[in-house]
């Protein structure tokens, strides 16, 4: 055909998309039964107070109710974003269906939880009132139309008809988004900002919640929640934009953690603030030895100890056998200096050896340390520790006249003596963060992650692996005893029991590598992200302290199952632990050396 003569045009108007019948009516019934959960929400849910958190009034959400609520507003957003509306296809740039599957399980997930609390406090089905059976009901009529919905990604061939396990492992499993479309400086930061915004939020209503029917709502709401913000692709695209404007982020997230005591009124609650950031950081030295260097350490602990006696014994206590008072810079100095030589004494013979039997070695240490500590008591041993008695009374710091253990008032708003301690261990955190990321980012933090690769091949490259593995376990020694001498004068004592290698409260050895590897090896959010749950758990779940181990360990075994390279996890990790299929990689950033192909662990 002569093309001057071809009068075929071609639309430029965009497609509407065109959902067949069955996935249309799917999708209709989620969000159907998103809105009636909803609805429910608003209804009186029990008819006696005897419930925590005030189920019986009509008219407005409370206690659990506002989870079902949060949840099932998700739920209508992630689904109605698949009708192609106009701004809601922002939220769903990794898939449109895997998120609705898995926000209608949080709703569904709550809500049964909560009617079956109320059940069983209050004794028998017949305790709830209509709202919990309408939003029950329609929590299940979204799960239904949800599983109705087509996947965003073709099935394994060995799997194509899967069963409902088959869909929600697929959910959780799925490929991650595509990249999204540039967009104005001033609106990232903004949206960044917002991220760290409710970040604070769910953070201070997590700690804030002051009952455990509460408090295991939020977590199923927040679990099921958080999976669905990431594989609808949202938290891929805000770190693509923390990683872009990385000062912004750093500065937004130091604002957000210092507004915390202020959105705090009970100072139980920020003392478990005071105590995350202490464990934080400390799991965060571990990140050096451990994520970066490789160096398995059992009994990493033992240097927060060090640091916390060496600040006890200068602080002035009464029970002190040395009898002097250091300000608080010295004391800190000395509390670091101390578990640096630490560190030096035990890895200078010890980091020759390699896998298990470093990590042996190590464990060793941490139980000399605490046994150590026991018997310096005056009978076993010389009288500088009181022996099991440890070294009570620690006075509060006085900082340039600013006495910590006073509550003070600021812009209005009392701050109390476990606040000023947040905020003293605040700036710690910042410091250990910004000492983490320059080694990371630096020659020696290149050679550590070689030596962690294959230390064969790094020292036939001709780095010096047992004077960068000193060097690391020094570091990592060093900012575990920073964070011991605040400790020391937040707990008011110090004694041998709080350093084991094991135990139902942290901090302890294994509590602290657990954090590293659930929250992400060799990321700085990651072991922040693992200590803070890790810790706060416990403390807001003290009535099953029996089945916390349990817990602890059916909740390892999950996250290894489905995501093995840990909550926050770097890109390498990502191409060691899934099929080079399951991830999104840029075509504009080639992958690794060696990670071409099918990248599996070992390749």
């Amino acid at each position: 055909m002569d093309k001057s003569t071809d009068t075929t045009k071609v639309s430029t108007a965009p497609a509407t998309p065109i959902i067949p019948l069955p996935h249309a009516a799917a999708r209709a019934l989620t969000v159907a039964g998103s809105a009636i959960a909803l609805i429910g929400t608003f209804l009186a849910w029990t008819w006696t107070d005897e419930f925590p958190g005030n189920l019986t009034v009509t008219g407005y959400p409370g206690g659990l109710q506002v989870l079902t609520l949060v949840g099932s507003v998700l739920t209508l957003l992630f689904a109605l974003s698949g009708y192609g509306i106009r701004g809601l296809g922002w939220l769903t740039p990794g898939g449109k269906n895997s998120p609705v599957l898995l926000a209608a399980l949080g709703v569904f997930g709550t809500t049964g939880y909560a009617m079956g609390a109320i059940s069983q406090e209050l004794g028998g089905l017949v305790n709830l009132e209509p709202g919990a059976w309408v939003s029950g009901i329609g929590a299940l009529v979204a799960v239904i139309g949800a599983l109705g919905l087509p996947v965003d990604q073709p099935y394994d061939a060995g799997d194509p008809t899967p069963n409902l396990w088959g869909r929600v492992r697929h959910s959780l499993t799925a490929p991650e988004p595509s990249r999204a479309k540039d967009l104005p400086s001033w609106a990232e930061i903004l949206i960044i900002a917002a991220g760290f915004g409710l970040g604070l939020y769910v953070f201070a209503y997590g700690i804030g919640t002051e009952y455990s029917e509460l408090f295991i709502g939020f977590l199923i709401i927040t679990a099921f929640g958080f999976t669905a913000i990431t594989r609808a692709g949202l938290l891929k695209r805000l770190s693509a934009l923390t990683a872009k404007h990385r000062n912004v982020t750093m500065a937004a997230a130091f604002v957000a953690a210092i507004c915390f005591p202020f959105t705090q009124t009970n100072d139980q609650f920020a003392l478990i603030g005071a105590n995350i950031l202490i464990f934080a950081t400390v799991a965060l030295g571990l990140n050096v030895v451990v994520g970066l260097a490789g160096l398995l350490d059992l009994g990493y602990v033992a240097f927060l100890g060090v640091g916390a006696y060496a600040a006890a014994l200068v602080s002035g206590s009464p029970q002190s056998s040395i009898g002097v008072e250091f300000p608080f810079w010295a004391a800190v100095l000395t509390g670091a200096a101390a578990s640096l030589i630490f560190g030096v004494v035990i890895g200078a013979p010890t980091l020759r050896l390699r896998g298990d039997y470093l990590a042996i070695v190590t464990l060793g240490f941490g139980e000399i340390f605490r046994i150590t500590m026991n018997n310096l008591n005056g009978n076993s041993g010389p009288d500088v520790t009181n022996g099991s008695n440890g070294i009570p009374n620690i006075p509060d710091l006085e900082i340039f006249g600013f006495n910590l253990g006073l509550p003070h008032d600021v812009l209005g708003t009392e701050l109390t003596r476990s606040g000023n301690y947040y905020l003293l261990m605040l700036l710690c955190t910042a410091i250990v963060v910004l000492v983490f990321r320059r080694s990371a980012e630096s020659r020696i933090g290149r050679a550590w992650v070689a030596i962690r690769e294959d230390e064969t091949a790094a020292t036939a490259m001709g780095i010096n692996g047992f004077r960068l593995k000193l060097l690391a376990f020094a570091l990592g020694a060093a900012l575990a005893g920073l964070a011991g001498t605040v400790q020391a004068h937040v707990s008011y004592s110090v004694t041998p029991e709080q350093y084991q290698f094991a135990g139902s409260v942290p901090p302890n050895s294994a509590f602290l590598l657990a954090a590293v590897i659930l929250g992400g090896m060799g990321t700085i959010s990651g072991p922040l992200i693992g200590a803070a749950l890790l810790y706060l758990i416990p403390a807001k779940l003290q009535f099953m302290a029996e089945y916390q181990l349990l817990l602890f360990g059916i909740a390892l075994m999950l996250l290894m199952r489905f995501r093995p390279e840990g909550l926050v996890a770097d890109r390498r990790k990502q191409l060691e632990f899934h099929e080079t299929g399951q991830l999104d990689v840029p075509e504009d950033k080639p992958l690794p050396e060696g990670a071409t192909g099918v990248a599996k662990a070992g390749a």
